[in-house]
């Protein structure tokens, strides 16, 4: 082969990666941020006096990945949760997103076996006695 041809070869072979990179970039899911980003944005301070709200409390919950169980929430005694609900964010794959509506007990135990590995934000947002609460925490599942 004649110097002219390597050259071809090699623009045809870097044509071919850059159609492949390009390709696999477009089916690259980039869902990081939630679908209601703007909702959320605008109704920021509220968030605000949410997190100030939990920041006074004695005790905040706590939550833990029991293995072949599921998640586990458990407030304080003394919390009487009015409504609330607990969303299971997933920043790699948003399909894999969850929310379960909170119950009005101190302890919560929340099915779990369809995720995979991973690590996800638990977001509690809860009102008790007419004040709204939010906490999140990370969890990894292994």
């Amino acid at each position: 082969m004649n110097f002219g041809r390597w050259i071809v070869v090699s623009f045809v072979l870097f044509a071919l990666f850059i159609g492949t990179l390009v390709a696999l970039c477009i089916r690259e899911d980039t869902s990081l941020v939630s679908k209601d980003y703007y909702k959320e944005e605008l109704d920021y301070q509220q968030q605000i006096k949410r997190l100030n709200n939990t920041e006074q409390l004695e005790q905040k919950p706590t939550i833990t990945f029991v293995d072949r169980i599921g998640l586990k929430v458990v407030w304080n005694k003394r919390t009487k949760i009015e409504k609330g609900e607990l969303k299971l964010f997933c920043p790699s794959n948003a399909k894999l997103d969850r929310q379960f509506d909170l119950q009005s007990v101190n302890e919560q135990i929340f099915e779990m076996a369809s995720l995979k590995k991973g690590m996800y934000r638990v977001k509690l947002l809860w009102s008790s006695e007419g004040k709204e609460y939010y906490y999140e925490e990370e969890i990894f599942i292994g």
